[in-house]
């Protein structure tokens, strides 16, 4: 079953219209690169925290949403680290950690029906040639399909740590693969069988 990441709340973050929070995201992040330095960083964090604390989220609402890319955020501040310095390194990711944050409290307080009526009426002065309903889909799936490949690498990690298999990464792989290429085939067929061009 697809899922969604929505965490429920009636705050001012939950009712401000998602195409508001989608620019506001961009323009976040686009700034946060454009301007360098540790200060950035610790101001947009601030900002972050703020606004998952008037969100009304928990921190483990916060940890959840950075802990599948713990490994990468790793690797990076280990190459950093090597190229440059550990300062360098720790400013990379941080940098990294908070836009991760940044784009999980627009997540976790939008609702993809939401997100896919903002895209919509983003798209309403697009070209008659653009696919506006298709983009909203695809767009939608997508948000859909993250907790649900989620939660299969959870079960299928579980069961494989059930038999001795935790560490053996082939193990946790082919059966995530399989059963996402599976749910994929599937919503591809309901979609099809409504005659969704």
């Amino acid at each position: 079953m697809l899922t969604d990441l929505y965490v429920f709340g009636d705050s001012p973050l939950h009712r401000t219209r998602p195409v508001v929070k989608i620019t506001a995201l961009v323009v976040f992040c686009s700034t946060l690169f454009i301007v360098e330095g540790w200060a950035s960083v610790l101001v947009a964090g601030g900002l972050v925290v703020t606004g998952f604390a008037v969100a009304g989220l928990k921190p483990r609402h916060a940890f959840v949403s950075v802990r599948p890319a713990l490994w990468i955020l790793a690797a990076i501040f280990a190459v950093q680290a090597y190229l440059t310095d550990v300062v360098f390194a720790g400013f990379v990711v941080a940098r990294f950690v908070v836009l991760i944050l940044a784009a999980a409290l627009v997540t976790l307080t939008t609702r993809t029906s939401e997100f896919v009526d903002g895209i919509l009426s983003a798209l309403t002065y697009a070209p008659a040639w653009v696919p506006k309903e298709q983009i909203a889909l695809a767009i939608s799936l997508c948000l859909r399909f993250i907790p649900l490949v989620r939660a299969v690498l959870e079960d299928v990690r579980q069961a494989q740590s059930a038999r001795g298999l935790d560490r053996n990464l082939t193990a946790l792989l082919v059966p995530l693969v399989v059963r996402t290429l599976k749910t994929a085939d599937e919503v591809s067929q309901a979609v099809y069988s409504r005659s969704f061009d």
